[in-house]
């Protein structure tokens, strides 16, 4: 199903919004390097940037093939080509929803595998999407929790406050979590406008960011409630990785093991959008239902977080995703 775009999304095919930095030889580093750097000690990020930008790119191909970076730091050598390496995805994100899949039940709780959706036409990503090929992973600083900072500009948006919590796990698994794979996320802003795309915000890059899941698959983001632009209900986008080296690549060819979407609850929506900078958001979500959204109306339970908290105070939200490794 296709993700209509909202007339006030501006579009520049072709524009290059990732300029180059001579003095900085760790921007375009991406997702590996900033995983990297936020796994080791002090003392190895000291060596690290001793390296300067071509060793480290050096140092991370080598990881990618399986080499420890504590043992490239300490001097042994790579591992030859071959070694393991992540599983690839599917060709995930296609055009139409699958609707809701079974509930698995397991000594762990319950879990379902969330139905692939559309990307949407504001990705950066690396795909082509609405003529560009941006790929946002590529860009040092992604791997973070906080979402409402601009890493280009510095600028903040606001909103009310929303933590997320999405936790992977492996429906053939019983329901057992997933460690090591790549959410990122990205969302609308209370004007209902997406950074890197829409002509006002097209040098920002806020709301969108990556991380990897910890022991228990979980990864939790700090974003601002997003705004309900025409034709769409509420909603995030996520893309899944397997593995580092994937997400590194962004979702070219289908890199993803999953693309879908979070639904956000009817009665918090309509608390959220009376506030000011939600500006036009009430009277699209009026015109709006689930069954008539062109991504959620073939079943929206397994895509719906657990929300708590408060318009004033901002939400929390929690979501478990579950994928058949």
């Amino acid at each position: 199903m296709t993700d209509p775009q909202d007339p006030r999304l501006i579009l520049t095919p072709g524009a290059d919004h990732d300029h180059d930095h001579a003095d900085d030889d760790f921007t375009h580093l991406g997702l590996a390097a900033d995983t990297q750097m936020l796994g080791r000690s002090v003392l190895d990020r000291r060596r690290l940037l001793g390296l300067g930008a071509l060793g480290v790119g050096t140092l991370l191909g080598a990881v990618a093939l399986g080499t420890p970076a504590s043992a490239l730091l300490a001097g042994r050598p790579p591992l030859p080509p071959g070694g393991p390496g992540g599983p690839g995805g599917p060709g995930a994100g296609g055009p139409a929803g699958q609707g809701d899949a079974d509930t698995v039940s397991s000594a762990n709780g319950q879990c379902r595998t969330l139905p692939s959706e559309t990307q949407g036409p504001y990705p950066a990503d690396g795909s082509s999407a609405s003529g560009q090929t941006l790929n946002l992973l590529e860009q040092s600083g992604i791997v973070r929790r906080d979402l409402t900072r601009s890493l280009k500009t510095g600028h903040t948006v606001s909103g009310v406050p929303l933590t997320l919590t999405l936790q992977l796990v492996n429906v053939k698994s019983n329901c057992a979590p997933l460690a090591g794979h790549v959410f990122y996320l990205w969302s609308c802003t209370p004007a209902g406008e997406y950074s890197l795309y829409s002509r006002s915000i097209v040098g920002e890059d806020y709301l969108r960011g990556a991380q990897v899941t910890d022991a228990q698959g979980r990864v939790t983001f700090q974003t601002v409630f997003p705004g309900c632009y025409a034709g769409r209900w509420p909603h995030l986008h996520f893309e899944v990785y397997p593995s580092l080296a994937a997400a590194v690549k962004g979702n070219v060819d289908h890199n993803a093991a999953l693309v879908s979407q979070i639904a956000l609850p009817e009665t918090v929506c309509r608390a959220v959008y009376a506030d000011p900078r939600y500006s036009g958001s009430l009277r699209n979500f009026g015109a709006i239902t689930l069954a008539t959204d062109n991504v959620f109306r073939d079943g929206v339970a397994a895509q719906t977080p657990r929300i708590t908290g408060s318009a004033a105070t901002g939400y929390t939200a929690n979501l478990t995703v579950g994928l058949q490794v």
